[in-house]
């Protein structure tokens, strides 16, 4: 059986890995491709897991716009589809990527996969473009992993066939505990980690800061920065940062966080070097989607700093907290765990235990 898998950004390379190498243990002719939607962070990975393309779009441009990815994604994807000729598409999550990769195959007649599947908020908005992203991929694919009952019974309240879905947990988590495995070994050295050692003081509460969505382009990350601001005043924290290379974001962030001692602006870090911060932090900051999947299997709170999720279940389980882009609430939220926060009593993640690669291969197997 053929398989191409499709992905273009750091995020869904992370998640397709472990499903990769599964793939390949069992024998499946597995083909990569990537658009390079993202390109050094989706390099980063693609090095990290040994993942080498056997086709690579190079279609990154600084500041380009979603209707011309979508555009050159779906031309430039239609070689690669009748080139290879496969049995099965894999596609993940919410890029743009993944819904002009599906809309191209469903036009040659290809069957789909969708990994981590049936994710809403039901808000066109938020996030942007991801939600109608997930919502396109769901009519185009043959075959939805869900990594949720949540999410399978999202997919179920749209009429997809139950027989047409499969919950297998995220992949995300089998990634996050190889990663784990592999940077906490006596003999792992990698001189990001070394280098972030030397100068930061991790003795202190560390927390964790990422954001680059959208719609916190403007107001939203303005607010974020001066609540950070104002929670830097404290004596027992130092906060982290690496900062997306959007230049939305850059500016946004070193105009009102670079002067502060205990703020360190660092650029973005390779996957292994994350897991370790994550590991190092006392409470992450963030509007993304996989930290709120990982950090319940290390023990870490998450504030997300967006006004709905599409990944409830973190809310629901307490291990996430919506706070939106008040700056009054961020640093009030803060403030409670930073003071108050131990542990969480019973740290089993509601995404999954690290084998989702292999109930999506079994079924595949099995079809």
């Amino acid at each position: 059986m053929r398989v191409l898998l499709c992905f273009g950004t750091r995020p869904e390379a992370i998640k397709m890995a472990p499903l990769y190498h599964e793939l390949k243990k069992n024998n499946f002719e597995v083909l990569v491709c990537v658009t390079a939607q993202h390109r050094e962070m989706l390099d980063q990975v693609l090095e990290f897991f040994n993942i080498q393309p056997d086709y690579d779009l190079d279609l990154m441009q600084s500041n380009q716009s979603l209707n011309s990815l979508s555009a050159l994604i779906l031309s430039k994807i239609d070689n690669v589809l009748r080139d290879t000729n496969p049995n099965l598409v894999l596609v993940h999550g919410d890029t743009t990527t993944s819904s002009m990769v599906a809309l191209a195959a469903f036009h040659l007649g290809i069957k789909v996969g969708h990994i981590e599947a049936g994710l809403r908020t039901y808000n066109k908005k938020a996030p942007f473009p991801e939600e109608i992203n997930r919502q396109l991929t769901s009519r185009l694919v043959d075959i939805h992993f869900t990594p949720t009952t949540e999410a399978t019974q999202n997919l179920l309240n749209e009429n997809i066939l139950q027989q047409d879905i499969v919950q297998t947990g995220n992949t995300v988590i089998d990634a996050l505990l190889w990663t784990t495995n592999k940077i906490s070994k006596e003999d792992y050295y990698h001189p990001e980690i070394e280098k972030l050692k030397k100068d930061i003081s991790f003795d202190k509460k560390t927390i964790l800061v990422t954001g680059h969505r959208r719609e916190n382009f403007e107001s939203g990350l303005k607010n974020l920065c001066e609540a950070l601001l104002d929670i830097s005043k404290r004596d027992d924290v130092v906060i982290v940062y690496p900062v997306h290379l959007n230049p939305n974001v850059k500016k946004t962030v070193y105009d009102h966080l670079s002067e502060r001692e205990n703020i360190y602006l660092i650029p973005p870090v390779s996957y292994p070097v994350f897991v370790w911060l994550m590991q190092q932090s006392f409470l992450i900051v963030t509007d993304s989607g996989g930290i709120q999947e990982e950090a319940p299997s290390l023990g870490k709170p998450v504030l997300v700093t967006r006004d709905v999720s599409e990944r409830p279940e973190g809310v629901t389980a307490g291990f996430s907290t919506l706070v939106g882009t008040d700056k009054q609430k961020i640093i009030k939220t803060i403030q409670v765990f930073l003071d108050e926060f131990i542990s969480f009593e019973k740290p089993l993640n509601p995404y999954g235990n690290g084998d989702a690669s292999e109930k999506i291969v079994a079924f595949l197997n099995r079809r």
